[in-house]
């Protein structure tokens, strides 16, 4: 996959409320803030912002350059153990996984690592190698991710076609409950977040691509590619 489809890139002569997870245009306005406003697609149930409001991909960097993540935070490791102790609970021995947006301080690769399991990493700004979006993996984590992406749809199929069968894509990110929930919600005010997932909008998506889901806690969620 070309690095342009996991970056924030705003594509041209695009519609602007289309739905960038399935591509529908019936979406209708789900809320609005002094920033920016939130669409809701018919179709799948994603809350997404427009293109026309997403920060550039410089502004975006700079966010991210304000964390500071670390293996050796023991709080951080704790709060990425809920997507990691029940994902490797599920997988064989030296099975190989890829850590997708693996951020400025790789962190659930290392706790994977320690356990046995060989781990390749990318992130568009602080490990751009596309070579391992070529390859297939075990298992696949994207923790903290999903929300930041303009193109979810693309980059999310790419995920699902790198999964070896019988793999696991593993995700962290809080999930829409309601319309009334998400206007008082700190989730929306990080202005790198744009895409928004509820569990109906997960289920729709693991059905479309033949996967089965499940959902360990309430910011997590593992989809599971059948053998078959």
């Amino acid at each position: 996959m070309p690095p342009s489809l996991i970056q924030n890139d705003k594509p041209e002569n695009t519609m602007m409320r289309r739905c960038p997870l399935c591509a529908e245009s019936t979406t209708a306005l789900y809320h609005r803030d002094r920033r920016r406003d939130y669409y809701q697609c018919a179709t799948c149930k994603l809350v997404f912002v427009p293109f026309a409001q997403h920060l550039s991909a410089a502004a975006e960097k700079a966010e991210y350059d304000k964390h500071q993540n670390s293996p050796h935070d023991t709080g951080y490791r704790r709060f990425l153990g809920r997507l990691f102790t029940p994902l490797v609970a599920k997988l064989a021995p030296n099975a190989r996984g890829l850590d997708f947006g693996s951020g400025p301080g790789p962190t659930l690769s290392v706790m994977f690592a320690e356990q046995g399991y060989p781990m390749a990493i990318y992130d568009p700004f602080y490990a751009p190698d596309a070579s391992v979006l070529t390859q297939t993996f075990d298992f696949i984590t994207a923790t903290e991710v999903v929300e930041h992406l303009s193109q979810p749809g693309q980059v999310l199929t790419q995920l699902a076609a790198q999964l070896a069968p019988g793999g696991y894509l593993g995700l962290m990110t809080k999930r829409v409950t309601s319309p009334e929930a998400f206007a008082r919600w700190h989730y929306i005010s990080d202005p790198t977040h744009i895409s928004f997932f509820s569990e109906e909008t997960f289920r729709w998506w693991a059905r479309k691509h033949s996967l089965v889901v499940e959902f360990p806690g309430p910011d997590t969620v593992i989809l599971y590619k059948t053998l078959t």
